[in-house]
């Protein structure tokens, strides 16, 4: 089952930007609270909110974490992470509604919703 979950890290079966892919995230830390993000907005690890490398900012994406099943929504307003195992930092409030903050990383499937 871990050598799944890392391979599904690794390789998205999906070619269509809208469909469903798998890898990891992790959240941010509290230092960057009030921090100005990427896209101007001032980062409040108290929103559901997420960085991402290329998607549009104000981009809507699913996030589902695989391990329990459970989802958020989430809208872009930063870039990264830079990490090249991860495909999002979650906010900490997005990452804490989904999974368990004593573990810094969670496998995801992520699905673009607007």
């Amino acid at each position: 089952i871990i050598m799944m979950i890392s391979t599904l890290g690794l390789y998205s079966f999906n070619t269509n930007a809208n469909d469903a892919r798998t890898s990891f995230a992790s959240y941010y830390h509290d230092k960057f609270n009030g921090r100005k993000t990427a896209s101007g907005e001032i980062f409040n690890n108290s929103k559901l909110t997420a960085a991402h490398r290329t998607l549009p900012f104000g981009t809507q994406v699913k996030i589902t974490n695989l391990r329990n099943g459970e989802s958020v929504v989430v809208k872009i307003n930063d870039r990264g992470p830079f990490h090249k195992s991860r495909v999002f930092d979650l906010s900490k409030a997005a990452y804490e509604e989904i999974g368990d903050l004593n573990r810094g990383v969670m496998p995801i499937e992520y699905e673009i919703i607007d």
